[in-house]
């Protein structure tokens, strides 16, 4: 599980600010709400202070995001992926985008499964990037922040009450978001329809 490689990592890092960094930065890349459980565990701990975890976990999602909207200005240069959206259709898209990019962004950021299509999305059709940036700086720091300072809070009450289970319950807590998450995600697919 993340969980377990991340702590891992963070052990091997021992008191370096930027192997601990690094190490978040990377588990975000893999499963973002699993890294932001195990960094607030690892601050919990004593392990981590709490600057750098935050500052890892907003780095590393916002790259995340970067990357996702930069795949889909990459997309648009593939000419058979081009030609699947009708220039009128490109240009009307880019315009209620860009009207409304901060909310796009940020409604994506908290309903499970539409931050991908909304941000290649957004880089396909050249939404303004920095609009862009500023709403994925946004509406990382407001959900990354909420999760994580639920995530110190459950830690802490397992610490407290179930000290050898700690790392059960962080474990199900993230099985609990990824399924959440899931059952949210396909009921968006299912009203869509």
């Amino acid at each position: 599980m993340l969980a377990g490689s991340l702590t891992s990592l963070l052990t091997l890092a021992g008191h370096s600010v930027v192997f601990q960094a690094c190490a978040i930065i990377v588990g975000t890349f893999i499963l973002e709400d699993a890294a932001t459980v195990a960094a607030a565990m690892q601050v919990d701990d004593g392990k981590i202070p709490l600057w750098i975890a935050l500052g890892a976990l907003y780095a590393g999602i916002v790259l995340g995001d970067v990357g996702l909207y930069g795949l889909g200005r990459l997309s648009a240069q593939v000419p058979w992926i081009a030609r699947r959206v009708l220039p009128h259709r490109h240009d009307s898209l880019r315009e209620w985008i860009g009207s409304r990019i901060f909310k796009v962004v940020l409604v994506s950021r908290f309903v499970p499964g539409l931050r991908l299509p909304t941000y290649t999305t957004c880089g396909f059709v050249r939404a303004n990037f920095k609009k862009f940036f500023a709403a994925a700086v946004v509406a990382t720091g407001c959900w990354t922040s909420l999760l994580f300072t639920v995530s110190l809070r459950i830690g802490h009450v397992l610490l407290d009450h179930l000290p050898a289970w700690r790392w059960a319950g962080a474990a199900g807590f993230i099985i609990f978001l990824i399924a959440a998450g899931r059952i949210a995600g396909a009921t968006v697919k299912v009203d869509r329809s």
